[in-house]
């Protein structure tokens, strides 16, 4: 009953708040792709380089399920591994330690939403943005949990992130593969290996020929890493 209420009341916001989102395209065959695993499957890795709409794609299609009411939270997290400092040490309040590192998804997001209803998420605590290192013991209902850079996490850290997954939530973990700021092996790899074969679980790969930023992103990256 206490659900009904609440997805009454969240309803109701919605459609108090006169926006059209911003829509949703795939530009390519492996973003079509990267979609379709993501409407199908509970979790979800996508690896691809930079600007290949991984983090764009995963953004674009929560901030749909969320204003549309079939689910009632995003939250977005990322490892801070890259800060090569543990959180603590890092000045400022929480929110201030963590706002650079999740600037990026959230951009995106709000490129979805437009400012004025992703204000009115934020502020509703239907938009959270939380440390990777901090998540231990949560579980998120009904949810897109996004894990941002996941090419910075270790195979624990993943596993954990997982385990955080309640009812009616989506596990959404994107990265490079092929970058990784940590000093040892990246757990992404690995991890999309071992459960690619699961039922639930969706892989998807962006290449180079995926990146819409500017078209001589792809030439540019290719031939620096290869």
């Amino acid at each position: 009953m206490k659900h009904n209420k609440r997805n009454k009341r969240s309803q109701k916001s919605r459609e108090n708040q006169q926006h059209r989102l911003e829509v949703l395209e795939a530009q390519t065959p492996n973003q079509k792709n990267y979609i379709r695993d993501i409407v199908e499957n509970d979790i979800v890795f996508c690896s691809g380089p930079s600007g290949s709409g991984k983090s764009y794609i995963a953004a674009g299609i929560s901030s749909h399920h969320l204003h549309h009411g079939q689910v009632e939270r995003i939250i977005v997290t990322r490892p801070l591994v890259c800060a090569g400092k543990d959180v603590g040490s890092l000045p400022g309040e929480l929110g201030e330690k963590i706002a650079p590192y999740l600037l990026p998804m959230q951009e995106n997001i709000k490129h979805f939403l437009g400012r004025a209803l992703y204000g009115f998420y934020a502020n509703s605590k239907q938009i959270e943005f939380k440390p990777l290192e901090m998540m231990r013991g949560a579980t998120f209902h009904d949810s897109y949990m996004i894990l941002d850079e996941a090419q910075n996490c270790t195979i624990d850290q993943i596993k954990m992130f997982i385990t955080r997954m309640g009812k009616n939530s989506k596990v959404l973990i994107n990265g490079d593969t092929n970058q990784t700021d940590l000093k040892g092996h990246s757990g992404l790899a690995y991890v999309m290996n071992k459960l690619a074969h699961i039922d639930g679980v969706g892989v998807c790969k962006l290449s180079y020929e995926d990146i819409q930023r500017n078209g001589i992103i792809g030439d540019v990256l290719n031939a620096l890493e290869n």
